[in-house]
């Protein structure tokens, strides 16, 4: 890893995001803007492809329920405007939200995906 050996030390590419602690990663996030398109750097993902960043809540919950992964409703981060699930029991967080005047979508009445994030330590 580059930069300082301290714990919290952030690595962010655009939108992906790294924490680490004790030179191991612990904690990565990715925020994504509604109407964009992301694509992971090749640091992180040699050939990665660019992705359409545009996720509308129910498309993630309806994975996750085929799946079999259980989640539930995180009251911590729904407030407003703004929804978020948690996956048992890895607690990976997703956070919704209605779009910004800036983003371009087809539903401006549903709620996007902005950030996705996971902390191991």
């Amino acid at each position: 890893m580059k930069g300082p050996d301290i714990d919290g030390y952030p690595y962010s590419w655009n939108e992906l995001q790294l924490t680490v602690t004790q030179r191991a990663v612990s904690g990565i996030g990715i925020s994504l803007r509604p109407g964009s398109t992301a694509e992971l750097p090749p640091l992180v993902l040699p050939d990665s492809e660019s992705s359409e960043a545009t996720v509308v809540r129910e498309e993630p919950v309806t994975a996750l329920d085929s799946a079999g992964c259980h989640h539930e409703a995180n009251p911590v981060l729904a407030f407003g405007e703004q929804s978020s699930i948690l996956t048992q029991p890895t607690e990976v967080c997703a956070v919704f939200s209605l779009p910004g005047r800036d983003h371009h979508v087809p539903h401006r009445d549903r709620h996007y995906l902005d950030v996705m994030h996971k902390h191991t330590a």
